[in-house]
C-alpha cells in the first residue's frame, strides 16, 4: 500500500516536477506515486543533469527530510538510474553533509 503524501511531500514533489501541475498520479496506472523522487527521476527528468538541477531547488531542510525518509525505506531511491542516484549523493554532499552523503550510500550499497 502506498504511503500517503503529506503536505510536505506534496510541495517537494511540485518544487521537483512542476510540470506535473499538481497531479500526483500517474497517468498509465492511474494511481498515486508511491515515491517523491522515483517518478521525478524516471518520468520528469530529462537526464541526470536535469534530475541534478531539480533537486538543487530543494533547501537543506527538504533534502535532509528525503534523506530521512530513504533510510528509513519510505522513499525508494534504490530503483533510481545509477547516474540519478550519483546526482542526489552529490547533492547531499553539497547541501547538507559528507557524512549524510556517506550514510545514505551505505544504505544503498553503492560505490
Amino acid at each position: 500500500m502506498p504511503r500517503e503524501f503529506t503536505q510536505k511531500d506534496i510541495e517537494i514533489f511540485n518544487k521537483l516536477a512542476p510540470e506535473a501541475g499538481g497531479r500526483l498520479t500517474s497517468r498509465e496506472a492511474g494511481h498515486q506515486f508511491p515515491f517523491i523522487l522515483r517518478p521525478v527521476s524516471h518520468k520528469f527528468a530529462e537526464s541526470p543533469e536535469d534530475f541534478r538541477k531539480r533537486l538543487e531547488r530543494l533547501n537543506p531542510e527538504e533534502l535532509d527530510y528525503l534523506v530521512g525518509l530513504a533510510l528509513e525505506g519510505k522513499e525508494d531511491v534504490q530503483s533510481l538510474v545509477e547516474e540519478d542516484l550519483e546526482e542526489l549523493v552529490a547533492v547531499i554532499d553539497e547541501k547538507l553533509s559528507p557524512e549524510k552523503a556517506k550514510q545514505l550510500k551505505d544504505f544503498v550499497g553503492i560505490f
